[in-house]
């Protein structure tokens, strides 16, 4: 029995849940072969890409790469209807994914959407429309669960594949000696987020911040936790350490981070560092935002909680200046450090006892019709 899993990741993070899944499927199915659209990481998980993944952010940011999406959706589509998958696996990167979606519905193609969009956020007439499309959703928080309650699409919440990421077992000193950095100083980590445009619009931003801490605090490491193929855009200071592909690990040893919102915030909650988020987008982006978006925060740890737990500084409030100010009271003020530290381990228990790479694959096993023949 020839097995097929079609999978479709747009971003960054889409592509490490896909790389993580793929690792799954073929443990429970050696024979299965996956192809589609995504990155390295995805590659060295034996899965053949058709396209690499966009990367790109925003209403702006789409405008000025529509032309190479529309190329890698047409590779998408005559894939799809020429290798016909046994399952079209979508995970976020919704206008892609639901045009994808209707393809493979069209053609008799079951699909399963990994990662649901941010119909909490964005557009909330999405729920219907992806519910008379796919067949299942499998999505990261609890509450999006809601969401799709009353449309009868089968929905269920799996936990966050970044838990799959993180060892919390391990010391602060000797993930520090894992490093390479100095186990006796305490570190603070500064996130400019891992898209390029969001690393050139935050880099001279967080030189600043890390200017600041090191004249203020200057036994304390300053660290830039960076994917592989990334790089500041502005050549930083000597005391800043970049470090390459360990972000978990970087924000696991942290005192308090600076973090560009998205995931990465998430990450940084998991691993109980007490943080600041911040972000700057385009003026477009952003006031199309403020007008289609209904959410009072843009953090998810706040969004989990329903209140602001940690501070977000925003488009002309993310400054050095604030952002310092901000890191500079959770490493001083022990009350409020610890109030952090204690709303930030609610967000952890939300997520015990999840694996949710491997369920995914169970689910798509379920769906294609193969959990009668698992490989264990």
């Amino acid at each position: 029995m020839s097995r097929k899993v079609m999978i479709s990741a747009g971003e960054a993070s889409g592509e490490l849940y896909g790389a993580k899944l793929s690792r799954e499927l073929k443990k429970k199915w050696p024979d299965v072969h996956i192809f589609g659209i995504g990155g390295p990481r995805m590659r060295a998980e034996g899965v053949s890409l058709i396209a690499p993944i966009s990367d790109v952010l925003g209403i702006a940011e789409v405008f000025r790469h529509l032309f190479k999406i529309r190329q890698t959706f047409q590779k998408a589509k005559e894939s799809l209807l020429n290798n016909r998958p046994d399952i079209l696996v979508l995970i976020d990167y919704p206008d892609f994914n639901i045009a994808l979606a209707k393809k493979a519905r069209a053609a008799g193609i079951p699909i399963l959407y990994y990662v649901s969009p941010q119909v909490w956020a964005w557009r909330s007439g999405r729920v219907k429309k992806i519910a008379s499309i796919v067949n299942k959703m499998a999505v990261l928080f609890p509450f999006e669960v809601d969401f799709y309650k009353k449309t009868g699409l089968p929905c269920e919440f799996v936990g966050h594949p970044i838990t799959e990421s993180l060892d919390l077992s391990i010391t602060k000193e000797d993930m520090k000696k894992h490093l390479g950095l100095f186990p006796d100083r305490k570190v603070v980590a500064l996130l400019p987020g891992s898209r390029p445009d969001e690393i050139n619009r935050h880099s001279s931003i967080i030189i600043s911040v890390a200017e600041k801490i090191h004249s203020e605090f200057p036994d304390i490491q300053v660290v830039v936790p960076m994917a592989s193929g990334t790089a500041l855009s502005e050549t930083p200071p000597e005391f800043i350490k970049i470090i390459y592909n360990s972000t978990s690990e970087v924000v696991a040893c942290s005192e308090a981070a600076a973090v560009a919102s998205g995931t990465a915030t998430l990450e940084t909650a998991l691993a109980g560092t007490p943080m600041v988020v911040f972000y700057k987008i385009s003026p477009l982006t952003f006031f199309m935002g403020k007008i289609l978006t209904n959410l009072k925060f843009i953090a998810l740890v706040n969004i989990l909680s329903k209140r602001e737990v940690v501070r977000e500084l925003v488009q002309k409030d993310a400054t050095a200046d604030k952002i310092y100010l901000e890191l500079s009271k959770i490493l001083q003020d022990m009350q409020y450090r610890n109030s952090i530290i204690s709303d930030l381990n609610k967000i952890q228990s939300m997520m015990k006892g999840k694996s949710p790479s491997s369920r995914v694959a169970e689910i798509t096993g379920e769906i294609a019709g193969w959990n009668d023949a698992v490989t264990v």
